[in-house]
């Protein structure tokens, strides 16, 4: 079943079925090459002066009370997080269950579940990842309706599981990761590590489900929209936002 936010959007959509992944809209957000450059330089400071730190903090991001373990993908410094999880705390999903791949925090995991989901699985294939998501689960009052997983993608969703909406924002860039905690970013050569991600949602997606997607303005876009596109998706942009170094581009998915 349909949200009344994605059965609006899709709904605007049918005039442009013929469009497959348009990427009009993402190039218009592209940055010079010296902000590219400048892009990378924060991802390595970052990586090496703030996940590789072994320490736990705490932060107030979107309305939850958040825990962050080290390797953990940090949702108030990195501020796609914010965005995303805003966007899902305004949609209604009441009584949908709701997969959310590559949970890190869980805080988008916590926002499906104030949206009202009746269960969420939260996923990450870093362990650190998935114990800090339930234990922000706990302390939100939300383990009830949150289970997290480690899980390479969906391997450790039970087979028959199905979901009404799928939301995952994947690593922005291929290359080989440094670490455990590079892996929010980086996906391997040609996004070896999420190449499956669009088929195994196909397979996990209830018939009029829905996938909300975050990509940044640097991903590959057309490598993206080569995977999205064979597995039988047709992706519409919603909104981007954009910072200094990128901007954050959101895409709802739905089966063709």
């Amino acid at each position: 079943m349909a949200d009344s936010t994605g059965a609006a959007t899709f709904a605007k959509a049918k005039a442009i079925q013929s469009q497959k992944f348009s990427l009009e809209k993402s190039r218009s957000v592209h940055f010079s090459l010296p902000r590219r450059i400048l892009r990378k330089l924060v991802h390595f400071f970052s990586y090496h002066f703030i996940l590789k730190l072994p320490r736990t903090t705490v932060t107030r991001v979107a309305g939850l009370k958040l825990t962050i373990r080290p390797t953990v993908f940090h949702p108030r410094i990195f501020l796609t997080s914010k965005f995303f999880a805003t966007f899902i705390q305004g949609l209604d999903l009441s009584d949908k269950r709701v997969a959310d791949v590559g949970t890190g925090s869980g805080i988008l995991a916590l926002s499906a579940a104030k949206a009202g989901a009746q269960r969420v699985f939260a996923l990450d294939i870093n362990p650190a990842a998935a114990e800090t998501a339930a234990f922000n689960a706990a302390q939100n009052s939300l383990a009830d309706r949150v289970v997290a997983l480690e899980s390479n993608l969906f391997s450790a969703v039970p087979s028959d599981e199905k979901f009404d909406v799928i939301i995952s924002s994947p690593p922005s860039f291929s290359g080989e990761p440094y670490g455990i905690a590079d892996r929010a970013w980086h996906a391997g050569p040609n996004y070896r590590d999420i190449a499956m991600l669009f088929e195994e949602a196909r397979e996990r997606i209830a018939p009029d489900g829905v996938m909300y997607l975050l990509l940044s303005s640097d991903s590959d876009l057309e490598l993206l929209g080569k995977l999205i596109n064979r597995a039988g998706f047709s992706a519409i942009y919603l909104s981007a936002k954009s910072i200094f170094v990128e901007s954050f581009i959101l895409y709802e998915l739905r089966q063709r």
